[in-house]
C-alpha cells in the first residue's frame, strides 16, 4: 500500500508538466496555482485540475510539515518490530494507532519499522506496552528514541 492506502508498485505514468508541478510543490507547498502555472506554462485552472488529479490518484499529498516539539510532542521514536504471520495485516493494525505516523514493511532484522510521535516518555511506554506489543503478530520490538531530528526534507524531485 502507498501512503494513501492505494496500491504501490509501478510508478505512475507522469508527463513532464506534472513532474514540474510536483517539484514546484515540493519546494514550496504554499505556492499559488498561478505561480506554478507561470513556471510550467499552464493556466491557473489547468494547474488546479492537475494537482487535484495527482492528489486523487495518491501520487502526492500537500501537507504542513511540523516540528513535533513545538506542538507539545517531546518524544519521537522509531520502533523495529519482528513479526510472525502476515506482516501486511500487522501493518494495517499498527497504522490504525493514532500515535503512529509511519509504517513500512522491511527486509532485514526487522519486519516492520514504525515511527511514533508521543507527548513524553510515559506516553511512549504506554503505547509500547498497551498497544503495540500486545498486537497479534508482534514477536519483539526494539525502540530507537530520537535525540534530535537533524534533517527532514521532502524535495527529492521526480524521475
Amino acid at each position: 500500500m502507498s501512503v494513501n492506502g492505494r496500491n504501490a508498485g509501478r510508478p505512475a505514468a507522469l508527463d513532464e508538466v506534472s513532474k514540474k508541478i510536483i517539484e514546484q510543490l515540493q519546494n514550496d507547498g504554499r505556492r499559488s496555482y498561478a505561480e506554478i502555472g507561470k513556471a510550467v506554462g499552464l493556466s491557473e485552472a489547468a494547474v488546479r485540475q492537475r494537482v487535484q488529479k495527482l492528489t486523487d490518484a495518491g501520487v502526492m499529498q500537500v501537507v504542513a510539515v511540523t516540528d513535533p516539539m513545538q506542538l507539545g510532542f517531546y518524544r519521537q521514536a522509531m520502533i523495529g518490530i519482528r513479526a510472525t504471520g502476515d506482516t501486511r495485516l500487522l501493518a494495517d493494525r499498527l497504522s490504525a494507532i493514532p500515535a503512529v505516523d509511519y509504517v513500512v514493511l522491511t527486509a532485514g532484522s526487522f519486519d516492520l519499522l514504525v515511527e511514533v510521535v508521543c507527548e513524553d516518555d510515559d506516553e511512549l511506554i504506554d503505547l509500547l506496552n498497551s498497544q503495540i506489543r500486545g498486537l497479534e503478530g508482534v514477536s519483539s520490538t526494539e525502540t530507537f528514541v530520537y535525540l534530535k531530528l537533524h534533517k527532514q526534507f521532502y524535495n527529492w524531485g521526480t524521475r
